[in-house]
């Protein structure tokens, strides 16, 4: 019989095969938001309010 932990490890290994891993992150709040190209690279606009502040960007 499977137990929480087995389920858990199995679930985990899942997200491997396909290419992903699971953040678990802390913090204020979230916004999700389209990327935009800006000459050769992406940029992304955030609220004002954000400036100066630190961010972690995830792709999806």
């Amino acid at each position: 019989m499977i137990n929480k932990q087995e389920k858990n490890q199995i679930k985990s290994n899942e997200f491997i095969l396909q290419n992903k891993v699971k953040f678990e992150v802390f913090g204020h709040e979230m916004i999700e938001k389209q990327v935009n190209s800006s000459g050769n690279s992406g940029r992304v606009y955030l609220p004002p309010a954000w400036i100066g502040a630190k961010v972690k960007i995830i792709k999806l």
